[in-house]
């Protein structure tokens, strides 16, 4: 019988203990990312099914990736030669499509950064990531399939990654804060910093603290994907226009003739304040103080080419256009709202018209509902 020597004995355990951390991080890539994935799919199913909007559907295809390259982790043999290889080429493949998927998803997020918004919308955008995918993807599967050392394989998924990474940074930043979530968006940076190191991480050969950082960066990426949904849910809940005897409009007018009003009554823990310049102001107050008068509370619109002596409450209808869109870029953000799903609901809520097409006009709220502050 031949003894083993302590180093000897010492390196196999270290290899045995490497091998349990791989299978015990495959596994729980697996049922994290299966979940997650499942998870994201049924809050698509829920509400972006009926908007036809789908792109929750490729970031949860995205982390159904994570979940096969976990599942390859412990199916496949750790020995040298073959098994190594193909477990490492599944890895670089699983990636490229993990961050394909990523990127097809781009296009459906509503806000996007200026420098990137005319390129991920372009029709174009399919061929700027599908091209680098194929020549990514091809020399891998031909190393697989060689069964080459598997040391150079992972480089090309780390490139394609780190495209991937500077726009989903961008986009991720522009989403949250737009959506008034900074702290998200702080967060949503320095997790894509982690996964940059963890990338970096695979072009050494530094397996422990590769898996360390994976775990941490994927599981981060998971969250913020749940946040960024969750924040889209928020989003829709909040730009619904409430009905009129739910609105309650205060005006403010402040020192150095600065003219707000405050609109309550929308979804959320704070009231929506609005600034205004004084020509508008002075129009919104026209119809409140009419709707709180005992009289007669229209405002009748000039009528088109009219010469005549008599003063009009409204000179015509693009005066009320610029103030339903001023409204609108107080409640919502300038540009971040839309005709169909904004502008003609908060008219409808706000403003009525006369049944008899008399172009007259009046405010809908409830008098009680109207209030005056420093007038």
């Amino acid at each position: 019988m031949f003894l083993l020597s302590p180093s000897y004995q010492k390196a196999r355990s270290i290899s045995a203990s490497a091998l349990e951390i791989s299978k015990f991080y495959g596994w729980w890539q697996f049922a994290v990312c299966l979940f997650a994935f499942m998870a994201l799919m049924s809050i698509w199913y829920h509400i972006g099914r009926r908007q036809r909007d789908f792109g929750p559907v490729w970031l949860a295809l995205s982390i159904l990736c994570w979940a096969f390259s976990g599942l390859s982790e412990v199916l496949l043999p750790n020995e040298n030669g073959w098994g190594s290889t193909a477990k490492e080429g599944f890895r670089s493949v699983f990636s490229l499509l993990n961050s394909l998927f990523i990127l097809m998803a781009l296009p459906w997020f509503k806000y996007l950064p200026k420098p990137f918004s005319g390129l991920i919308k372009n029709k174009f955008w399919p061929f700027v990531i599908g091209i680098p995918f194929v020549f990514a993807l091809l020399p891998t599967l031909h190393k697989m399939i060689l069964g080459r050392s598997a040391s150079a394989i992972n480089e090309l998924d780390v490139y394609y990654a780190l495209m991937t990474l500077v726009f989903l940074g961008f986009v991720l930043w522009e989403s949250f804060t737009k959506r008034r979530l900074p702290l998200l968006g702080i967060l949503s940076l320095f997790t894509v910093l982690i996964t940059l190191v963890a990338q970096v991480y695979k072009l050494m050969d530094n397996t422990i603290n590769l898996l360390l950082f994976s775990a941490i960066f994927k599981t981060s990426l998971i969250m913020l994907f749940f946040a960024l949904a969750l924040s889209w849910v928020k989003e829709l809940t909040e730009n619904v226009i409430p009905s009129a005897y739910q609105l309650r409009l205060n005006f403010k007018k402040g020192d150095r003739n600065t003219c707000e009003v405050i609109l309550k009554g929308f979804p959320g823990q704070t009231d929506r304040n609005i600034s205004l310049t004084p020509a508008l102001y002075k129009l919104l107050k026209t119809f409140a103080e009419r709707r709180l008068a005992s009289t007669e509370d229209w405002l009748e619109i000039k009528p088109k080419n009219f010469d005549g002596s008599k003063n009009y409450d409204i000179n015509d209808h693009n005066e009320l256009k610029r103030l339903l869109q001023a409204l609108l870029n107080g409640l919502f953000g300038k540009q971040n709202w839309t005709k169909d799903k904004h502008y003609i609901p908060l008219k409808n809520t706000l403003f009525e018209m006369s049944e008899n097409r008399e172009r007259k006009i009046r405010l809908q709220l409830p008098k009680e509902n109207i209030y005056f502050e420093n007038e």
